[in-house]
C-alpha cells in the first residue's frame, strides 16, 4: 500500500488518492460484512483497489471499471506483488454502459456485497440508480468525495471565486449537493456520512 502511494504521489493527479485511513476503513468494513463480490467505479492507480482486493477472501473478486488503464497500470506492479491481482478484474471504458449490461442479466441483481464509487462526479446519482439494484439488501455502496473539499457548507459565491480550481469545485459542487440530498431522500438505502478523507458516504441498502 505504501509502494503505491509513493508512486502515485509522483502522478500529476496525486490529489485523487484515496486517503490512507479510508482505504483502512474501507478494508475494515468488507470483512465487517464478509463480502466476496464487489465492485468499483474509478480506479486511477488502484489505491482503494489495492485495499479491497486485500480485504476480500483469496475467492472473492473486484470488478473494476476505469476510462483509462494507463493509470491502472502504474499500480498493477504493486497489485500483483501483495498476490491479489487474481481477484481483480479490470475493465476499462465508460462505466455506465458496463453496469448497464450487468443490469441486462437478472442474475446480478442484488449479487455484489460492495460498491465503492470514485468517479465523475456529474454521473453519481446514474451510477447510484443502477449500483442499488446491483447490491444486494444488507450490502454497502460507499461514495467518495461526498463533502467536495468542504464547499457543500460553503456560500455559493464563496466557492466560485478564485481561479480554475474553484471553478471546477464551483461546477462539481451542484452534482454533489444533490446527490448528498437524493442519498439523504432514498427509501431504499440508510446513510453514513463520515468526514474522512474528502467526505464518503457510506449507504447501506435496505430494500
Amino acid at each position: 500500500m505504501k509502494e503505491l502511494r509513493d508512486a502515485t504521489d509522483k502522478q500529476p493527479l496525486r490529489c485523487m488518492l484515496t486517503s490512507p485511513d479510508e482505504a483502512q476503513l474501507l478494508g475494515m468494513l468488507l470483512k465487517l460484512i464478509g463480502a466476496k463480490n464487489t465492485l468499483e467505479v474509478g480506479v486511477y492507480t488502484g489505491y482503494s483497489l489495492l485495499a479491497t482486493a486485500l480485504a476480500l477472501p483469496d475467492d472473492g473478486k473486484v470488478l473494476a471499471m476505469d476510462i483509462k488503464r494507463e493509470y491502472y497500470e502504474i499500480g498493477l506492479p504493486m497489485i500483483k506483488k501483495a498476490g491479489v491481482a487474481h481477484k481483480v478484474d479490470f475493465r476499462e471504458g465508460p462505466a455506465l454502459p458496463m453496469l448497464d449490461r450487468l443490469l441486462e442479466d437478472e442474475k446480478k441483481h442484488g449479487s455484489f456485497d460492495f460498491a465503492f464509487v470514485d468517479a465523475d462526479k456529474d454521473n453519481y446519482l446514474n451510477y447510484h440508480e443502477r449500483l442499488v439494484r446491483l447490491v444486494r439488501p444488507g450490502g454497502v455502496i460507499g461514495y467518495d468525495n461526498t463533502l467536495w473539499c468542504g464547499t457543500v457548507a460553503a456560500d455559493t459565491d464563496a466557492v466560485a471565486a478564485g481561479g480554475a480550481g474553484a471553478r471546477v469545485l464551483a461546477y462539481y459542487r451542484h452534482f454533489v449537493l444533490e446527490l448528498n440530498a437524493s442519498l439523504a431522500a432514498d427509501p431504499r438505502v440508510e446513510i453514513c456520512h463520515l468526514t474522512i478523507g474528502d467526505g464518503l458516504t457510506l449507504c447501506r441498502r435496505i430494500k
